[in-house]
């Protein structure tokens, strides 16, 4: 069996679990540093808004260009400018500046994780990909578990000065240890440009319909458990550790019985996990849910990754990881928007009724089209040179 745990792989996993950190130290903190700059639930949006619009728009140019000319320059500039704007937010001395940070501030984050997520798909070995791919998310479900718990405890102790230094130190230890792992990725001369990978559109349209669900629970279930007097705090902690127990395991699995399974499963799971939150008026019913759509979820996600990139050509694998996240970052953005039209008009039962119903999209689209695609075994896995 080829060895997963090598020290490029390491140092890139290190990498994404603080550069992780210090994106989610943000997520929970910055709506409260718009407010004490002035701002409103309107800026709150344009803030939010801005940084995943610049990051679709730079995603598919990022996965040509990383493509053409090598990963390296793209993570090392891509965090470099990342570090920058995390230091620069101690300068938003009005909401115009801030807004211009937040447009930096998404075109660094499409570049270093664009260009950091097709370099771990170089490193790890193809036989071990789906299991490489799950550790790799464990990074990021621990930043994800971690880092607004440790937001809140910086500015309610101390400041958002101390918040926006310490975001920056920590993408600045994330540059470091990927600055310093060997990649092995050769850039090839082409011609052509191509900013989206065509092969993988079936999976990428099946993510896109999932995280449409993901946007809507993320963004809509904390004014849920506030309507049927829950924490949702215990909602996003159980979550948060299911995936993490879950996401090398499911790997593995994906790894031994092909994607597909995996997949197929993981789907239905997540569909009776927002069945089930549907349902629910208690603890009980929101513990559960997040149990399930942590399983389901942090199985389908990897999975569909390592799909991804089994069906795209080994030189075009900076573009098919830029369309995958594309698609991540639009289900999420979009569905929230739709999702929030909805809640408003009807109720949260019917919220996620139609979260459901997004996955079960997803379900048949994958059943239909993408099966049948990841069937073929003509991907040939070609090995890199060290750069």
């Amino acid at each position: 069996m080829e060895r997963l745990w090598t020290k490029p792989f390491v140092q890139m996993t290190l990498g994404a679990l603080f550069l992780f950190m210090g994106f989610y130290l943000l997520i929970p903190t910055l709506p409260l540093f718009i407010t004490q700059l002035g701002g409103n639930e309107l800026h709150v949006g344009l803030a939010s808004g801005m940084f995943t619009l610049t990051a679709v728009i730079f995603r598919p140019i990022v996965g040509m260009l990383v493509d053409r000319y090598g990963r390296r320059p793209f993570i090392i500039w891509g965090l470099l400018c990342f570090v920058l704007t995390m230091a620069l937010y101690n300068w938003a001395a009005g909401i115009a500046i801030l807004l211009a940070l937040r447009i930096l501030h998404g075109a660094s984050w499409a570049f270093s994780t664009t260009a950091v997520g097709t370099s771990v798909t170089d490193i790890i070995p193809p036989t071990r990909r789906g299991e490489g791919m799950g550790w790799f998310g464990v990074a990021m479900t621990a930043a994800m578990a971690v880092g607004p718990m440790a937001g809140i405890w910086v500015i309610d102790n101390g400041s958002f000065r101390a918040l926006f230094i310490l975001a920056a130190c920590l993408s600045a230890v994330a540059l470091l240890l990927a600055a310093a792992a060997r990649i092995p990725y050769q850039p090839k001369a082409s011609k052509r440009v191509e900013l989206f990978d065509k092969s993988t559109l079936p999976v990428t349209v099946t993510l896109f319909f999932l995280t449409i669900s993901y946007g809507g629970v993320m963004t809509f279930l904390p004014l849920f458990a506030q309507s049927i007097e829950v924490n949702s705090g215990t909602f996003f902690l159980v979550f948060a550790l299911t995936l993490t127990l879950t996401r090398p395991f499911a790997g593995k699995l994906s790894d031994r019985l092909g994607e597909s399974a995996v997949i197929m499963i993981s789907l239905l799971v997540t569909i009776l996990a927002l069945i089930v939150l549907m349902l629910t008026s208690g603890w009980t019913g929101v513990i559960a849910s997040a149990v399930l759509y942590g399983i389901g979820f942090g199985s389908a996600q990897p999975a569909l990754q390592a799909a991804t990139l089994r069906i795209a050509h080994p030189e075009r694998r900076g573009v098919a990881t830029a369309s995958f996240m594309t698609a991540f970052d639009l289900g999420i953005g979009l569905g929230s928007i739709m999702l929030g039209w909805i809640s408003q008009r009807t109720g949260y039962d019917v919220l996620f009724a139609v979260c459901a119903a997004s996955v079960a999209v997803s379900l048949l689209i994958f059943a239909v089209l993408a099966r049948r695609l990841l069937a073929r075994p003509d991907v040939q896995e070609q090995p890199a040179l060290s750069r």
